[in-house]
């Protein structure tokens, strides 16, 4: 039988969200063999029905395709620069970094299509093939990707050239901050007045203030349960993004750099490990509420 093209993939990065993303692409029919730092992510992804490899360049090798999910840039870089692609390899970077890496990678891998991918809606969109993903690099590379990004995703939109994808997920993290904020400070304020916040946030998410967060999140804040879906220390690394990407377009975003700010004191304040939704704790530790 003549397998589809794409279907040999090497995976690199099986965290919380490359381990259900991988096991999505095994459960579509892709020989999928993958890499990671980790033992038991490895270990994962063969009960899943995939395969385990020793080495990053030992998964690349023979694949049509590579799919890089990593924490930053450095990682990516050095994946990019330890490993050699066959020539006409699709590399799809899925990790959130800088958009000049973006760019720098593209232009270096000159036998190697690539596009930069990174994606939203957390672990929750990783295990429930939801996520939004948002792409740069060439069209006719997209159109061979997206087959793939289907099977992981739900919205999937080619936003422009290399390094536009990235752009695009900074937007993404600093709006994320934003409203994680602010549902934080309704949330103080409805307290500190004497008003039931759940039945505050019910009111406001069927109105304009409606939003995802509000949607998911605000029942976990008020009980104050912050189990990590997305870590306030990689919420911090995306704003050093943003903010990296405001600086190289020339622009100044001083409710971005707000919001890396009260990010910063949240790790500062040793709440790295928590879910992003813990800038509640910030907010009430300004507010005097803690």
């Amino acid at each position: 039988m003549t397998r589809p093209k794409g279907s040999t993939v090497a995976f690199i990065g099986l965290g919380i969200m490359g381990s259900p993303m991988a096991a999505h692409l095994v459960a579509a029919g892709h020989d999928v063999t993958g890499f990671d730092l980790s033992s038991a992510s490895l270990e994962k992804l063969v009960a899943d029905g995939g395969k385990a490899a020793t080495s990053a360049q030992e998964a690349v090798t023979g694949s049509e395709v590579v799919i890089t999910m990593l924490p930053n840039h450095p990682q990516v870089e050095e994946v990019v620069n330890s490993v050699t692609f066959d020539d006409g390899t699709l590399l799809i970077d899925m990790s959130t970094i800088r958009p000049s890496t973006s760019i720098e990678i593209a232009r270096k891998l000159s036998n190697v299509r690539v596009l930069d991918a990174p994606v939203s809606g957390g672990q929750t969109g990783a295990q429930q093939a939801s996520l939004s993903i948002m792409v740069g690099g060439d069209e006719a590379d997209f159109a061979a990707a997206r087959p793939l990004l289907e099977i992981v995703g739900k919205t999937i939109v080619h936003v422009g050239p290399h390094g536009a994808g990235q752009v695009v997920k900074a937007a993404n993290q600093l709006m994320v901050g934003g409203i994680y904020a602010l549902v934080a400070e309704s949330i103080v304020l409805l307290e500190a007045s004497g008003v039931d916040p759940k039945a505050g946030l019910d009111v406001l998410a069927g109105g304009l203030a409606a939003n995802r967060i509000l949607d998911l999140k605000r029942e976990t804040m008020i009980a104050r349960e912050f189990q990590p879906g997305f870590r306030i220390d990689l919420h911090h690394k995306d704003m050093g993004i943003a903010l990296d990407a405001a600086r190289a377009a020339d622009v100044a975003l001083p409710v971005t750099n707000q919001i890396a700010a009260l990010v910063a004191a949240a790790r500062a304040q040793g709440y790295g490990s928590l879910d992003h939704s813990a800038l509640l704790k910030v907010i009430e530790n300004f507010a005097g509420r803690a």
